[in-house]
């Protein structure tokens, strides 16, 4: 019965690297395929997702901390 998690954390982790292997390696064809691509248009998008991001994580932490004020909580640094 000690076995059992064992097996299934090797199973999981042998399951997790077949899939990341098959994924990069997907990845990779695709932008060997689509090679054609423009530069700026890759880093234009990057740039629009990075920035979106990171408007996000600053509202969830601005949100965060106006729901602990609103409930209560002292939050101040002493």
């Amino acid at each position: 019965m000690n076995s059992i998690p064992v097996s299934f954390v090797i199973f999981k982790v042998l399951v997790l690297s077949v899939g990341m292997y098959l994924a990069v390696k997907w990845h990779y064809e695709r932008g060997q395929k689509y090679k054609n691509q423009k530069t700026a248009a890759v880093v234009l998008t990057s740039i629009k997702v990075g920035s979106a991001f990171v408007a996000s994580a600053f509202l969830v932490l601005f949100l965060t901390f106006e729901f602990c004020k609103w409930i209560g909580l002292d939050l101040t640094m002493r």
